[in-house]
């Protein structure tokens, strides 16, 4: 029977419904701290938690965990089974190709993978609030802004579920008055659509490699819209990465570009260059007299068939674009990662899940770019690999390194200079912050925590120049003058700033940034992106 969602009764309960009967599950309950020691603090923060029992959780309500849940509810009721699943999410709720030079578009073949004839242009975040209700309907449990922020073990090691994150933390990481402990919710087998780090998952692969894909939607004046019209381009402002624009309906259009997080000059920043594509003669026609409605940023898993990681684990497995399905010429990822979700079906056949992928015809396509072949070699390449070789081809390119370890230091390249924002088809990203719709509930200390700022001050600024400030696509990250130490400057995290990108996570090159959940329900509130 379906069982209605998970609500928090105010003050200190959540309530669990099923049918006729209503469980209790009765949290921390808020303490005075003014007067309480560093011992109590901390018996506060490891207190007790009450736990759930399901047959499966899903951490994140993606395409991927959707699909997976929405599929596992199929199966059990073909079966006649009584299979709970819960899933958990942190959120509150081509037809041409151009190679561009700087002020020429240069009409180019495309790989096949890149063709979108009969596909549909839809909102993504859209197209995710439907399956939700799919789910749902399918006696789906999904509880939104309930972020999962730890994973719990067996004694044997295997996973035994998810923890979600406490609520009423300070800024300083200490307890509020308003405290309440997270939950834990303990499932025979656990699906992350988030990636997990333990059992090795990665010792036969190459290691992950990303792209920062930001994106804004605009509303377009009606007589340049040609609803349906998708476009690839490859080139400038930046070597050999491709971007798109996507007309869709409503007058509107979705503008993506993305920027491999391998690149080396630390100077680089992929929101500024992403303002300068704008300024493109093929691009710039579209875009002038509209007006931009939304804006997102994700890093993306670009690695390909030799990144993907083992995928079970004892205890779960790893579904949807966490575990690398992306198909980069096609830049999509969505359908694979509904194919893996569906394909993990969780404790009825768990054993066999190992999904089959298409990536292993495109896997030289995106390394071939760094190789000896240089930018010209590379589409040269990956032109005769997919439409001649059709990735028949005996050898395979590996990705050597992560992300983090390709930086050169700020002496050895030529810094990039900027222009200005001229507020009419690009914004500053402050700008652009304010006029979207997000909310950020936990602290700086909470959601992108660094180690520490030495790194970053003794490292990161004198020989890097500061990536940090450079790289993410939402100011969250700041080198400013200290007023207490003249001459040198301070480590600041805007935390409030941030879109759950996880860049900073995978560039930073000490290493000394842990991205974190915020509270449930905190962050993007993507409508349309």
């Amino acid at each position: 029977m379906a069982r209605a969602p998970l609500a928090r009764a105010r003050p200190f309960t959540l309530a669990l419904t099923s049918g006729a009967s209503r469980r209790f599950f009765h949290v921390t309950r808020p303490v005075r701290l003014a007067s309480v020691g560093d011992a109590e603090v901390q018996a506060i923060l490891n207190g007790e938690r009450f736990a759930e029992e399901v047959d499966v959780c899903i951490v994140g309500a993606g395409p991927a965990g959707l699909s997976a849940a929405i599929r596992i509810r199929q199966l059990a009721q073909e079966q006649n089974k009584d299979v709970r699943v819960f899933v958990v999410e942190k959120g509150s709720e081509v037809d041409k190709m151009y190679f561009l030079t700087e002020q020429l578009s240069i009409p180019i073949p495309h790989p096949p993978q890149m063709s979108n004839k009969g596909n549909y242009i839809v909102s993504l975040s859209q197209f995710v609030r439907w399956l939700g209700e799919q789910a749902e309907e399918a006696g789906v449990e999904v509880y939104p802004a309930f972020a999962a922020s730890e994973v719990l073990y067996n004694e044997d090691g295997s996973v035994a579920g998810i923890a979600t994150n406490d609520v009423g933390i300070s800024k300083s990481g200490l307890p509020k008055d308003s405290f309440e402990r997270g939950m834990e919710i303990r499932a025979k087998v656990t699906l992350f659509a988030e990636v997990i780090h333990k059992f090795d998952l990665r010792k036969d692969s190459d290691p992950q490699t990303y792209g920062l894909g930001v994106k804004e939607v605009w509303e377009l004046d009606p007589a340049k819209h040609d609803p349906g019209l998708v476009l690839h381009t490859i080139g400038w402002p930046v070597d050999y990465k491709t971007y798109g624009v996507y007309h869709f309906g409503d007058n509107l259009c979705s503008i993506g570009y993305v920027v491999g997080l391998d690149y080396e000059n630390p100077t680089l920043s992929p929101y500024r260059e992403f303002q300068r594509y704008k300024h493109h003669p093929l691009i710039k026609k579209y875009l002038e007299g509209g007006k931009i409605l939304a804006y997102g940023a994700r890093a993306l898993n670009e690695g390909g068939l030799q990144s993907v990681p083992k995928l079970a684990f004892p205890g779960g497995a790893l579904i949807g674009c966490s575990a690398g399905f992306l198909n980069v010429p096609k830049i999509k990822g969505t359908h694979t990662a509904m194919k893996s979700g569906m394909l993990a079906e969780g404790p009825i056949t768990l054993d066999a899940y190992e999904p089959p992928t298409k990536l292993h015809e495109v896997r030289n396509v995106r390394p071939s770019f760094h190789t000896a072949l240089g930018l010209y070699g590379g589409v040269a390449y990956s032109g005769l690999d997919t439409l001649i070789f059709k990735g028949k081809t005996p050898w395979t390119f590996r990705n050597p390194k992560p992300d983090h370890a390709t930086l050169k230091p700020l002496k050895d390249v030529k810094p990039i200079e900027y222009p200005k924002p001229d507020g009419v088809l690009v914004s500053s990203c402050w700008r652009t912050l304010a006029e979207q719709d997000w909310t950020c509930r936990r602290p700086a200390c909470a959601l992108a925590t660094s180690r520490g700022s030495t790194d970053q001050l003794e490292k990161n600024y004198p020989v890097y120049g500061g990536p940090e400030q450079k790289f993410c696509p939402a100011g969250v990250y700041e080198y400013l003058d200290d007023a207490e130490n003249p001459g040198k400057k301070r480590f600041q995290i805007n935390a409030s700033n941030c879109i759950h990108c996880k860049t900073c996570d995978i560039k930073d090159p000490s290493q000394n940034i842990d991205w974190t959940v915020p509270e449930g329900g905190g962050g993007p509130k993507y409508s349309i992106c």
